[in-house]
């Protein structure tokens, strides 16, 4: 209990701090532009009013040229190691509960996907239910894979990052109102508490989801073998400086240039988090890296992609939906996403990692 306490009031200052800083420092960038903070603070969200410059072929190309250069030879080791890693046998039976995850995410994605009449009422709301049924089918997998699952091991978490998932992405939601990269549709009859009542529980599902699949992931250990042993990438308190600067720096330029500065969405929050962890002495989500582990920098960002094909796949012929309005890439679209916004799954999936290890902690 006393280190339960203590984790408790440790996280909190670093909590509040975090918070301030991601609140504050895009509407210092407003102010900085000379424009009007209301909008950016009005619920249910306004529509996003930032002038979008177009489709760019220079920055999609280089932007896909980048990508590659970075992306292509890990991927090229996970297809060797995924051909020549023989899978063990299964550790159990599928779980009675999982069935239920499996009918649940069926009939939600049937209903979602369809007009029925007598289903009108309810028409908006099938996003919950839907990722309900994924998180606990996962779980299934896991349990039937590897012979455990985060929601038998962990309960306490795994009921945990339900609570701490809602203000994670409401942060995500706060912070692409200066961006404009995306918008609801579906949405319009919903008054301000009902938005925020029916937002936050489908915000919930986010860590629970991404963790789930994650633990999944990690379970194939033998397939993650080559990540473990290398070069050991050690973080003290004065990295905490150098990633903490550049954050804060990203948070600014969000409000001040958000047609140029809007990747940096995806990227600063987690950074904002990590550099305040080392600050503080506190054990980080990167803390594996000292000891030459990587495998978290690799499998948090393939469960946030592996999630993200779901989202976007789920989101593309419900009712109540999100649309995009990328700056220089939006074309060449999978579903909603334009191909090479997925890549923003990759450092999301870092994010959810960092609130994960708070949720953790406390």
């Amino acid at each position: 209990m006393d280190n339960r306490r203590q984790g408790i009031h440790g996280s909190f200052p670093l909590l509040a701090v975090a918070a301030a800083l991601l609140a504050g420092l895009p509407l210092v960038g407003v102010l900085a532009a000379g424009h009007d903070l209301r909008p950016y603070l009005h619920l249910p969200p306004l529509p996003p009013n930032v002038d979008q410059p177009p489709f760019s072929w220079p920055v999609f190309l280089g932007l896909t040229a980048l990508l590659a250069i970075v992306l292509l030879p890990p991927a090229r080791r996970l297809a060797h190691a995924l051909r020549h890693t023989p899978l063990p046998p299964p550790a159990s039976s599928f779980p009675g509960w999982g069935w239920a995850g499996v009918g649940l995410t069926a009939t939600a994605w049937l209903l979602a996907w369809n007009r029925y009449s007598w289903f009108a009422p309810w028409q908006a709301y099938t996003f919950f239910p839907l990722w309900l049924g994924f998180i606990l089918t996962v779980n299934g997998l896991c349990q039937w894979r590897h012979g455990s699952c985060l929601l038998g091991k962990d309960p306490s978490l795994f009921g945990r990052l339900f609570l701490y998932s809602i203000p994670f992405w409401w942060f995500f939601e706060y912070l692409n109102r200066f961006v404009g990269n995306w918008r609801y549709v579906g949405v319009e009859d919903f008054s301000p508490l009902g938005y925020a009542l029916h937002a936050s529980l489908c915000f919930a599902t986010v860590l629970p989801a991404v963790a789930s699949v994650a633990d999944l992931l990690a379970g194939f250990t033998s397939l993650w073998r080559p990540l473990t042993g290398q070069r050991a990438l050690p973080l003290h308190r004065r990295s905490g400086v150098l990633i903490l600067a550049p954050a804060c720096l990203g948070l600014l330029l969000i409000g001040r240039y958000p047609a140029y500065a809007f990747p940096l969405l995806w990227i600063a929050p987690g950074l904002v988090f990590l550099g305040l962890q080392l600050l503080a002495g506190q054990p980080s989500a990167l803390a594996p890296l000292a000891r030459g582990d990587y495998r978290p920098v690799v499998l948090w960002p393939l469960a946030a992609l592996t999630c993200g094909f779901f989202w976007e796949m789920w989101n593309a012929r419900s009712l109540a939906h999100w649309e995009y309005a990328v700056p220089f890439v939006d074309r060449f679209h999978l579903f909603y996403m334009p191909l090479i916004g997925y890549a923003g799954y990759l450092p999301f999936g870092v994010e959810c990692l960092v609130a994960v290890n708070l949720a953790r902690q406390a």
